[in-house]
């Protein structure tokens, strides 16, 4: 029999249901991959995982199947409120009880009796695209073993525990790329869901505006899966990629591309057309002007520095110099500038979101450079730049109101992972898994998933 943790999530699940394979067996199969020195994780817990996988094998053993993620390993971002567990949100020291209270996500995983494995390690307030925290040492890349390369962010851990196998499924948040950021440059898949459409209580807040939850996945069939589990929407099958729309984007999302980043996308959309997709190339009203927005500091830095002078102010002292520099830039943001950049996002999304009723998905690279290394990032305008070109194809989604998925598509000169983005209007996630489980098998003989630098 085939080691389970290698399979799809499908088969696993029936596999548990069926009790051909227990709960308690296959957390403690994840258990015995866990690397330390990868430091995945804030908060790692076994014995809180063993209690849950029991419980989930006596469900089974009553006949009872809750649902799909019963007795599956998973992670959860350390700004996850879990009853039971500590929670930092990447901070020096433990925030206030309350913030371990369960909002809607947690409480569907845990009435699922999905498994926690652990808390992953996140960027301070999850305000960063490099998986870069002063306060705890950073999470290391697992496709690079020799060189420490950001794990991207600012779940920064995320795609580190599915790397490591400790966990099957990985749960962060995304305001501005930081699921889609970590799962490309760590070789996974990774969904970006739409604003509201999944809730963010018991979550602790960056944006309020453009926060929303997420999750990685070691392949679009489980973030399809998954999807299914926690939504509830279907996700269509596509017996292949006949008659889909893929539009390319503009310059913008290309421009200063790494050696072999665009080069795989191409491949790939090459490969979807002579599958049967069609091809035609898409300018996204908004693109350049959001970023621009965001560079100059925006809403996204005011309304963190609301939340904490608000609820955390003894926390604002110890905040880690390079997240300070980005919430100040947006604290100085006068009430009416903040006002119009919201009516502006707004204006800019519906125009977008109508752009897009004309493609299944419009296609770019998720992260336009290679995973750095961390020792390379040395001072305060290195973190900034290559920060902003980390998140610079995937903070427009956000800012537009939109939703997407990445998934790998091959190797960068670098030999580190490529994702690519396909962006829908809002809503369509359903939609836009379909086409990434296609291009999946597509791509399958390339064997992305285990590619690794040399």
């Amino acid at each position: 029999m085939s080691d389970p943790l290698d399979q799809p999530l499908a088969a696993i699940s029936l596999q548990l249901a069926e009790e051909r394979i227990k709960a308690r067996a296959l957390v403690e199969a994840a258990q015995a991959l866990h690397d330390p020195s990868l430091n995945a994780y804030k908060a790692w817990t076994p014995d809180f995982a063993r209690r849950q996988a029991a419980a989930a094998d006596a469900a089974f053993a009553a006949g009872i199947r809750l649902d799909a993620l019963q007795g599956i390993p998973i992670s959860l971002k350390d700004i996850y409120g879990v009853e039971g567990l500590p929670i930092f949100a990447g901070t020096p020291r433990e925030l206030p009880d309350r913030w371990r209270q369960e909002g809607t996500v947690v409480r569907t995983l845990r009435r699922q009796l999905a498994v926690i494995m652990g808390k992953s390690h996140t960027v301070e307030f999850a305000f960063g695209a490099l998986g870069i925290n002063a306060h705890w040492p950073v999470p290391r890349n697992p496709r690079d073993r020799k060189i420490h390369r950001s794990p991207g962010g600012s779940s920064s851990g995320a795609g580190v525990t599915l790397g490591e196998g400790t966990a099957l499924v990985a749960f962060g948040t995304d305001t501005g790329g930081s699921v889609r950021i970590p799962a490309s440059v760590t070789g996974m898949v990774g969904l970006k869901t739409t604003k509201g459409r999944w809730p963010t209580d018991g979550i602790v807040p960056l944006s309020p505006t453009f926060d929303t939850p997420g999750v990685l996945t070691r392949s679009a069939a489980d973030a399809a899966f998954v999807f299914e589990s926690i939504d509830g929407e279907t996700v269509p099958p596509l017996a292949d990629l006949v008659g889909i729309k893929l539009a390319a984007a503009e310059p913008f999302f290309w421009e200063g591309t790494d050696p072999g980043i665009a080069e795989r996308i191409e491949e790939a959309l090459r490969l979807a057309e002579a599958a049967g997709a069609s091809r035609f190339d898409l300018p996204l009203v908004g693109s350049a002007e959001v970023y621009e927005l965001y560079h100059r500091g925006g809403i996204v830095s005011a309304e963190l520095y609301g939340f904490l002078r608000h609820d955390l102010p003894d926390w604002i002292a110890t905040l880690d110099r390079r997240v300070r520099q980005r919430m100040e830039a947006g604290a100085a943001l006068p009430a009416w500038d903040y006002l119009q950049r919201k009516d502006r996002y707004t204006a800019l999304g519906a125009a977008a979101a109508a752009a897009l009723q004309d493609a299944d998905a419009l296609v770019c690279p998720t992260v336009p450079i290679s995973p750095p290394p961390i020792a390379e990032i040395v001072d305060d305008e290195t973190y900034l730049r290559i920060n902003l070109r980390m998140l610079r194809n995937t903070c427009v989604a956000n800012f537009l109101g939109l939703c997407a998925v990445t998934l790998p598509v091959g190797s960068d000169n670098s030999g580190m992972p490529v994702g690519m983005q396909l962006i829908g209007p809002p809503r369509s996630e359903a939609r836009l898994l379909a086409i990434a489980v296609a291009f999946e098998r597509l791509l399958k003989a390339k064997d992305v998933w285990s590619s690794t630098a040399s």
